[in-house]
């Protein structure tokens, strides 16, 4: 049974797919429009996720959508920090920062975070060894090909799927260079992230390659771009197509699933493990 160890002496079962929650606290997310970014109800969205049936919750003050403006350490903190600590007071829950700054990363873990999702992949200055320190906070890792404020202008690879590989080797031999225990680790493809959408629907089709690494692999392609394209739905209008796309991740053995419609991306998980798992919970 794979179980990814957390702070405090706790564990996740990986061996069926979990759903993290997104909780933005930005005022331009793509998705959600700023609707949580007061702490309050970003605390109030994050325990409604819960009771939805999450098992992390993501918190993220820096939106990567494609154009968005850069953010400051000190607007972040500002907005990562109150959420998180708010969450705790009132959760034991899993809660997860998603970061590339070092600092907040720290400031988060401080205030009770129990997991790092960096879309960067602890490559901006300090990140590593802030993750090094924390030897008991696991790490996702996710590939991007660019940064994202330009990663869809011409994104193009030699070869698609070796190239993410080559790049997650990289990323590990570099974390367990620096004292990050490679059980730490999770991957993350990047949907949406420097990628067109023929390299993201590959990667929907094909997400089992990357199980050689013999990590975890977290999949967010909730309510993206490809499915507005494919279908020609709003962002609104994107949640069959979401629900495909997480059940096609769990299908090929993606353990993290990362969503913002938790409720029905929950239905969708307990109807395919009793089926495949005989899972009647």
């Amino acid at each position: 049974m794979l179980k990814l160890r957390l702070p405090r002496g706790r564990t996740l079962d990986l061996s069926t797919p979990q759903i993290m929650g997104i909780v933005n606290v930005t005022p331009d997310s793509f998705s959600d429009g700023g609707k949580y970014s007061q702490a309050d109800s970003a605390v109030k969205h994050g325990l409604s996720l819960l009771e939805q049936g999450a098992s992390i919750l993501d918190i993220g003050g820096e939106s990567t959508r494609p154009g968005a403006p850069d953010v400051t350490l000190e607007q972040e903190l500002e907005r990562v920090i109150p959420a998180i600590e708010g969450l705790r007071a009132h959760s034991d829950c899993i809660i997860s920062v998603d970061t590339s700054k070092a600092e907040v990363m720290a400031a988060a873990i401080e205030a009770g975070a129990d997991m790092i999702n960096d879309v960067r992949a602890l490559q901006e200055p300090g990140a590593l060894e802030v993750a090094a320190r924390y030897s008991d906070v696991p790490v996702c890792l996710m590939h991007m090909q660019g940064q994202p404020r330009t990663m869809q202008l011409e994104p193009s690879y030699q070869d698609l799927f070796k190239d993410i590989l080559a790049f997650f080797e990289s990323r590990i031999a570099c974390c367990v260079e620096a004292g990050i225990a490679h059980e730490r680790l999770i991957i993350d493809p990047g949907f949406g992230f420097g990628k067109t959408l023929e390299h993201n629907f590959s990667l929907l089709g094909q997400l089992s390659y990357f199980a050689e690494l013999e990590l975890p692999i977290l999949a967010g392609l909730s309510r993206k771009s490809m499915f507005g394209k494919l279908l020609n739905r709003d962002t609104d209008e994107r949640l069959a197509a979401s629900l495909s796309g997480a059940l096609l991740c769990a299908q090929q053995g993606a353990q993290i699933i990362r969503v913002h419609d938790v409720k029905e991306t929950n239905d969708v998980l307990r109807v395919w493990r009793a089926a495949t798992h005989g899972v009647y919970k």
